[in-house]
């Protein structure tokens, strides 16, 4: 388990000063991040990699010359947010573009999209490609569905080392659009990891049996069996992979692979040499001649005890960007060469410089007071259920929501605080609190409860006594922008089962006439009824699915957070 830490909400940051603080010859802090210490040459197209932290040495770690020009780091197991995203584009693009990369988790999907969509519109000519070599997270039909673990590396470094021979945006991005759809990974484990401040893993197996299958953010394997020898997880390892050869690669043998054996945490480097030695023999046997393997820890999972198992499939042009030289901090090979500078770095920034608070009336920023009250009560209601919400999340997830959720309820009510205190109305003092729980939160929660409170905050305003038809109509649009954004409906086992209900009894009640705070208390009942009802539903999309029977029998944690959320922000209606 983590030991070492102070505040678990803190720990990310933490551990990133301590990282920048110890390898500065590589990488510079950045809001966000890090990206290079010394720039990319002028013209150059930037990658930029990121995900959550917990995963070292993915992310901040491959940051140097031949891997990535920055990484985006989130909190503990969640996407960092679009505004991180964006900041260390910005601080690495050289004027030759900019390539978003990252893992095929929906939080990462949604703010790096976002962060993508921002950096086009201000000129900095932005692509994405996301990494999807898990075979055991989806069937061969559906590779998009697929998450990103150690497969990372090869298609990270691919597209670098493009980007270091000097192809344009275009040709980066086919680099690495090639590199993915030839690689494939697979892996075992033998106990779940445990977050900071936790007092238990997010899985457990059972004396003698291990997790097949599982996913780098502590979800379960899709399948148990006996502990087997070393050689015997190195042959369910290689079985898997073989039989799932990407396209264009018919035959094994003759082929030629990057293979990559990866510690995900408390599997050391003996135990993996000795997997190792029968996965070199198993490929060679298969007539597979391998180029330039590692074996070591590459994409963790805090200390989870398992190992992965990743082979990118090799032809001329993928041989030559996996052999092509890398200084990092965590990953070093050959020497460096880069091509020569062309055209010259854009001074393009997207964030604008701090606005005055626009002017509210008097009704309007009393408004702000009732909403910094009632962010306060969402904050104090998050953290006395913060662990309760990460077992929950646990059984089919990653356990990340209660300290995602009081990350952003912490930074939403201090940024509402900051605007109303600074003469900001209603809408003005939620808006901000949106930006921050998005930005601090980072994850899919924090990206839809961003979208939640900017449409509730856009329906208030700045200049008129806020209304319950105009509260009403706020939580109708949220309901709907939320369901836009993060693609679930009702009966797919999320928080929209609880949004829903809620918007639309609220609106109901409002339109027969109801006052705000009976309406609001009848609304939050229906959504306590909603949540509880989600116990009984097996999720349908969102990194739950693959282990959909696992969570029957308990409610959806983002579901249940809300419905918690609407029920104390009722108090404060009925006092105010």
């Amino acid at each position: 388990m983590t030991r070492l830490f102070n505040a678990p909400a803190a720990f990310a940051d933490e551990a990133l000063e301590g990282f920048v603080a110890a390898h500065r010859r590589w990488v510079r802090p950045v809001s966000g991040g890090v990206v290079r210490s010394a720039p990319a040459p002028r013209g150059q197209v930037a990658v930029v990699i990121g995900g959550g932290s917990g995963h070292y040495p993915a992310f901040s770690g491959l940051v140097g010359p031949g891997l990535a020009h920055g990484a985006a780091v989130g909190n503990v197991f969640a996407s960092p947010s679009a505004r991180q995203v964006r900041t260390v584009a910005e601080q690495a693009h050289a004027g030759g573009g900019v390539l978003l990369m990252f893992g095929n988790y929906a939080g990462d999907v949604l703010h790096f999209g976002q962060a993508a969509e921002q950096l086009n519109a201000a000129g900095i000519e932005t692509r994405c490609v996301s990494v999807t070599d898990d075979i055991s997270s989806a069937d061969r039909a559906d590779l998009d569905k697929r998450r990103g673990i150690a497969g990372d590396l090869p298609v990270f470094k691919a597209a670098a080392a493009a980007a270091e021979q000097g192809r344009d945006l275009d040709g980066v991005v086919a680099a690495a659009r090639h590199a993915n759809a030839r690689t494939r990974s697979f892996g075992i484990a033998f106990s779940g990891c445990t977050l900071p401040g936790a007092d238990h893993p997010l899985f457990t197996v059972d004396e003698g049996r291990m997790a097949v299958g599982l996913g780098i953010h502590g979800e379960p394997g899709i399948g148990e069996r006996e502990v087997p020898t070393a050689d015997g997880a190195a042959e369910l390892l290689v079985s898997a992979l073989l039989a799932e050869l990407p396209d264009g690669v018919t035959d094994p043998r003759g082929e030629r692979a990057a293979v990559i054996l990866n510690g995900l945490g408390t599997v050391k480097y003996e135990e993996l040499f000795v997997v190792y030695r029968r996965v070199a023999q198993l490929l060679d046997e298969a007539g597979v001649e391998v180029v330039d393997p590692e074996v070591g820890e590459l994409v963790t999972s805090f200390d989870m005890a398992g190992v992965s198992l990743t082979l990118c499939w090799l032809d001329e042009e993928l041989e030559t960007l996996w052999t092509a030289g890398a200084d990092t901090p965590a990953y070093r090979k050959g020497e460096v060469t880069t091509a020569p500078a062309t055209g010259s770095a854009q001074e393009i920034r997207t964030d604008a410089p701090d606005a005055a608070v626009p002017a509210a009336t008097e009704a309007s920023r009393t408004a702000a007071t009732t909403a910094v009250a009632a962010l306060r009560a969402i904050r104090d209601t998050v953290d006395t259920h913060a662990e309760e919400l990460g077992r929950i999340d646990a059984v089919a997830g990653d356990g990340d929501h209660g300290i995602g959720m009081r990350r952003g309820s912490e930074a939403a009510h201090t940024a509402a605080v900051r605007a109303a205190g600074a003469g900001a109305g209603a809408g003005t003092a939620v808006g901000a609190a949106a930006d921050a729980w998005a930005d601090r939160a980072g994850g899919t929660s924090g990206a839809l409860w961003g979208v939640l409170l900017h449409a509730v905050g856009a329906a208030l305003g700045d200049t008129e006594a806020p209304t319950a038809q105009a509260m009403a109509d706020g939580v109708s649009e949220a309901s709907a922008a939320v369901r836009r954004l993060g693609g679930a409906e009702v009966g797919d086992k999320t928080m929209v089962d609880v949004l829903v209900p809620f918007a639309d009894t609220l609106a109901g009640a409002v339109a027969g006439g109801t006052a705000l705070t009976v309406a609001w208390d009848r609304a939050a009942t229906a959504a306590e009824d909603a949540a509880q009802a989600t116990a009984g539903l097996v999720p349908r999309i969102g990194r739950a699915r693959p282990h959909a029977e696992r969570s029957l029998g308990t409610p959806d944690a983002g579901a249940h957070s809300l419905a918690l959320i609407v029920r104390a922000v009722h108090g404060v209606l009925a006092t105010h």
